[in-house]
């Protein structure tokens, strides 16, 4: 995603906070002689090391988009990718993200200088506080507590050699407090969740794909004061699975060392929490449910007939576009005036508070409100329906999901579409502009019930089914797939409903994720 922020400005010797001070001032406390001739200055959005021994080094590209080499003895570092500074002595120390050439990753990296002028100690202490200042604004959290999951089957089974030699080390460079453990069966995450000392860890962090950060946010809910555990603890995500889309929602990518980085510098931000209600069980989405063939990633003529009943915010798909571009100018403004919203942590819950948010749409087993519109769909092909945008790194089906606009987005499409149509939707999703079609209709949603219904088996299916009876096989028809943040769940009716801001997470931009709306929309 670009850079979110207009405060940037063409010299990167201009001071960084944009501070109405003297130029003098700003060198005094801008600039620090160290020694080999060299300097470091503390310019608008990097850290600027000038020294005659760089001239014989490879410069390497910066983690966060080009800023300008100077000369051959001049580097700059983003402050972004600073992990930690410090002084130890005379000597100041700097660990930093460095970016691994023409691969997507990157390593720690280390600076290192001697002040060699005594007498400026105190100085050179004030200018350490002063790059950490820059390299965590007032809204990051400097050396969070993390608590680790690791997956050890996630990537192909090599989430552990993934955690050990990507992400350790800059967790460990950033000076957080790591405590790592191996999940071993499946609702591991849930039950260490469970049981977390929430006043203890900052993070909750998953090497995994997105099935353990589902875990979590379920295992928080079952805390004995869940709706505090789910303020108080961030959930993160080191992308280490075949899903991903946590990881490209938040960060903006599916590398585990830059995902790495983003949790450092990661900002505290509210996330919707979808309410799944089905038979006497109520668990938490926040990625996406989905009915028929996208998640059968099937294609063609395949219907699940259903009877849905939803609570419509709007389906006005102009109208959504327009409120998705208003909601993000309105951050860039306040990102470019350096106005951080406070994210509540839920130290301020009174007693009754801390229990989950009553459903105001009622369960599965409740009948329906007069809220909802219902509707009989009986050649439905596709019901998708996202609290993010990007379903992996290249599918960004929802392009107007926002983190916590109180809304799903939901998207169905009619099975009986041409073949030839449903091909060119597919070919648009990469772009973002699948919702432009006039066949797929995009709403915005408070909630919804969807009751699927057994469809007809075709007369061919019909036949091969009852060959397979008299070849000794169970001959019975595939059932329909409901998937809950991409793990299966009963073909059974269930009811959905928002609950806003419910989850923490860490992002880079808090209020949007890394996408942005096709101009064409």
């Amino acid at each position: 995603m670009a850079n979110m922020s207009d405060a940037r400005r063409d010299n990167p010797f201009d001071d960084p906070d944009g501070s109405d001070i003297s130029a003098s001032v700003l060198d005094a406390a801008g600039e620090l002689n160290v020694d080999r001739n060299a300097s470091l200055t503390l310019g608008t959005d990097a850290l600027i090391v000038l020294d005659e021994g760089l001239k014989h080094e490879r410069l390497s590209s910066n983690l966060c988009g080009l800023l300008p080499q100077f000369s051959r003895t001049t580097r700059a570092v983003p402050f972004y990718n600073i992990l930690w500074a410090e002084l130890n002595g005379f000597e100041v120390v700097i660990h930093y993200a460095q970016p691994n050439g023409k691969q997507k990753g990157c390593k720690v990296a280390c600076i290192n200088y001697t002040v060699t002028d005594k007498s400026l100690h105190g100085h050179t202490k004030a200018w350490v506080d002063a790059l950490l200042d820059r390299a965590y604004p007032s809204n990051v959290k400097r050396r969070k507590r993390m608590k680790v999951l690791v997956n050890p089957f996630g990537g192909q089974g090599h989430a552990q050699k993934i955690w050990a030699r990507e992400v350790e080390p800059i967790f460990a460079a950033a000076h957080c407090g790591i405590d790592m453990e191996k999940t071993a069966y499946k609702g591991h995450a849930a039950d260490i969740a469970e049981k977390l000392d929430i006043d203890a860890v900052d993070v909750v962090a998953c090497a995994s794909g997105d099935g353990l950060p589902y875990e979590v946010f379920n295992g928080l809910a079952k805390q004995t004061q869940p709706r505090r555990a789910l303020k108080r603890v961030a959930v993160a995500h080191i992308p280490c699975g075949s899903g991903n889309a946590m990881s490209m929602n938040l960060y903006g990518t599916d590398s585990p060392s830059l995902a790495a980085v983003a949790i450092v510098k990661g900002i505290r931000s509210p996330l919707d929490l979808t309410a799944i209600t089905q038979g006497s069980n109520t668990t938490y989405s926040f990625l996406s449910q989905s009915v028929g063939i996208i998640a059968e990633s099937d294609l063609g003529k395949t219907i699940y007939p259903a009877e849905l009943s939803v609570v419509v915010d709007s389906d006005d798909k102009r109208a959504i576009c327009e409120r998705y571009r208003h909601t993000v100018e309105e951050h860039r403004v306040a990102a470019a005036k350096h106005i951080h919203s406070e994210v509540d942590d839920g130290a301020l819950l009174s007693p009754n508070e801390m229990a989950l948010p009553a459903l105001k749409f009622g369960t599965v087993t409740d009948p329906l409100s007069a809220d909802f519109q219902t509707q009989d769909l009986p050649t439905l092909g596709n019901f998708f329906v996202g609290n993010m945008c990007l379903m992996s790194s290249d599918t960004p089906f929802f392009v107007a999901a926002l983190p916590a606009d109180g809304r799903l987005d939901m998207i169905n499409i009619d099975g009986t579409v041409p073949r030839t149509t449903a091909l060119s939707m597919l070919t648009t999703v990469e772009h973002g502009t699948m919702m432009a079609f006039p066949e797929v209709s995009y709403r915005k949603v408070l909630a919804y019930r969807i009751t699927p219904r057994t469809r007809p088996t075709p007369p061919k299916q019909r036949v091969r089914a009852k060959i397979g009876q008299w070849l000794g096989g169970a001959g019975k028809q595939k059932e329909g797939l409901i998937a809950i943040d991409g793990e299966r769940i009963p073909f059974e009716p269930f009811q959905a409903e928002v609950v806003p801001g419910l989850g923490t997470v860490l992002s880079r931009h808090g209020a949007v994720y890394e996408f942005e709306l096709p101009k064409s929309l």
